[in-house]
């Protein structure tokens, strides 16, 4: 599925009325149909709706729409802001066809006139739309903040009025929805943290726009990965294969009191199919790892409690996967430094690993090309700086990543991955209940068996931060999010990978 900015929209939208042929006010009354099924499906018997309109067609769809439930019987009372302009053509073809239905039309102009709600009323907000360019002010900013502190329910026709789509919303007056109903795409604004208390659950609808405009964008265009391309990277296994055709991965894990996150990592790595996984631990995690995972391979270090030491052979690795758990003394700090400068193909680097480069910058250069890095939030910005908004946090993580030649995943919900080439791919599956200790370091593990199989880093990328969420959605599915925990998701790994190899999703490519 795509993920495009609001000209670009638009763009679409013109397009498909250019080119199906189809009418504007025909591809208005497709985007209503698609809302008007939406409700009916989650409210089957008749419920008030009270909406809000302006005059753009955002305030036309909202118009069409509570055309429909009127004639579906659904009591609805409809409010147009009035500032004593005529609207767009399309609001004006649907506004007369509203006072033809005979439906309650309600004309704001002052704060005075706002109106009285019904206690069961479902507020849908048709204000604004995407061609916002700048902070809502005046009536229009009131009667966000009344319908914010009414209490009820909201569902947002295309995006919430007030909320900027490609640019950050800090000290905009931004209505708080409970449902987002939009269309053919995801928007930018729905991807970042800090919108979530405006979009509420964001719901994508298909109207049906011509898939041919996509070939018009540039091939590096943003995109949410889809099953059916993770199926592409993760291939069936030759009949004829064996445990030298999918690598050896080593996993440099664990520090006193952390053994658990090198087992995780570990065993996720076996069970996301490397041939060989070797990990180096500090000496007392030895017999923990022997025991945890009879079928990796353990080098302890000189060190009881840290990792400090890297002389021995790194020819025979495929991969390196480096920081869970590891702690950030300066032994441990001279023993990245090293790897890095020995160990020339690409390496995963998470959690303390990060730590320490973000505390010697110098080390960014030493990092091998097309490795991929895994910073939560405050390690991106520990190593990249703050960022204003999310906005400005995926930039410098695309600027990033080309600078240095890197893959970076900016973990969370809708995971960004960067890529050296300039990609972004946002990850759609995950759930709040891997928010939980280790699930990084499973997905460290899975990272690391993707790379050692000889798949191409962004590749790896892309398809482990899906598989990982996919199992952890599995997981809460059959367990509930509080019961969620890293191990379940290596347990849930193979169901995962299972339903990559049947799935088959919508995705407008």
């Amino acid at each position: 599925m795509e993920v495009l900015t609001a000209s670009q929209i638009r763009a679409w939208d013109q397009y498909t009325i250019d080119n199906e042929p189809v009418s504007s006010i025909e591809l208005m009354e497709r985007a209503a149909t698609a809302c008007f099924n939406w409700i009916r499906k989650k409210w089957n018997k008749p419920q008030h709706f009270t909406i809000f309109c302006g005059k753009g067609n955002n305030g036309g769809d909202g118009l069409a729409l509570a055309r429909m439930l009127h004639n579906e019987g659904y009591p609805v009372e409809v409010n147009i802001l009035e500032f004593g302009h005529p609207g767009t053509q399309d609001f004006q073809y649907n506004l007369h066809l509203l006072h033809q239905q005979g439906i309650n039309l309600r004309f704001i102009s002052s704060s005075d006139l706002f109106p009285n709600l019904l206690i069961n009323t479902i507020i849908i907000d048709a204000l604004l739309g995407t061609g916002l360019n700048r902070p809502v002010e005046g009536l229009t900013a009131d009667l966000i903040k009344w319908i914010n502190k009414s209490g009820k329910q909201v569902i947002a026709i295309d995006i919430p009025s007030g909320l900027a789509t490609d640019t950050g919303s800090e000290g905009n007056t931004v209505l708080h929805s409970t449902y987002t109903i939009s269309f053919q795409c995801y928007k930018f604004a729905f991807l970042f943290p800090e919108n979530e208390k405006y979009t509420g659950e964001v719901n994508i609808l298909d109207i049906g726009l011509l898939k041919n405009y996509l070939q018009t964008l540039p091939e590096t265009r943003p995109k949410i990965t889809a099953a059916d391309f993770i199926r592409k990277i993760i291939r069936p296994r030759s009949l004829f294969s064996h445990k030298g055709n999918f690598g050896h991965a080593l996993i440099i894990a664990g520090s006193k009191g952390k053994a658990g996150a090198a087992v995780l990592a570990s065993r996720a790595c076996i069970h996301s199919g490397a041939g060989l996984v070797t990990a180096h631990v500090p000496a007392h995690a030895l017999p923990i790892l022997q025991v945890a995972i009879p079928e990796a391979m353990v080098i302890p270090d000189i060190h009881p409690d840290i990792c400090t030491e890297n002389s021995y052979d790194l020819s025979g690795f495929d991969t390196i996967a480096i920081g869970p758990g590891l702690g950030k003394m300066r032994e441990t700090s001279d023993m990245l430094k090293i790897l890095l400068e020995k160990f020339n193909s690409p390496v995963v680097l998470d959690a303390d690993a990060l730590n320490i480069i973000s505390a010697n910058r110098e080390y960014l250069k030493l990092i091998p090309s097309s490795s991929v890095l895994t910073p939560h939030i405050k390690e991106f910005e520990r190593l990249f700086g703050k960022s204003a908004n999310g906005f400005e946090r995926l930039e410098k993580a695309k600027k990033a990543a080309e600078t240095y030649k890197l893959n970076i995943v900016l973990k969370g919900k809708f995971s960004a991955i960067c890529t050296e080439e300039g990609e972004i791919y946002f990850n759609p599956t995950g759930n709040p209940g891997m928010a939980t200790g280790g699930s990084g370091d499973v997905l460290t593990g899975i990272m690391a068996a993707f790379l050692s199989k000889g798949i191409p880093p962004r590749y790896a990328a892309i398809a482990a931060v899906y598989i990982h969420g996919l199992a952890g959605d599995i997981t809460a599915d059959e367990n509930s999010q509080e019961f969620l925990t890293a191990s379940l998701l290596i347990e849930n790994l193979g169901k995962a990978f299972i339903q990559i190899q049947k799935k088959s999703d919508f995705n407008p490519d």
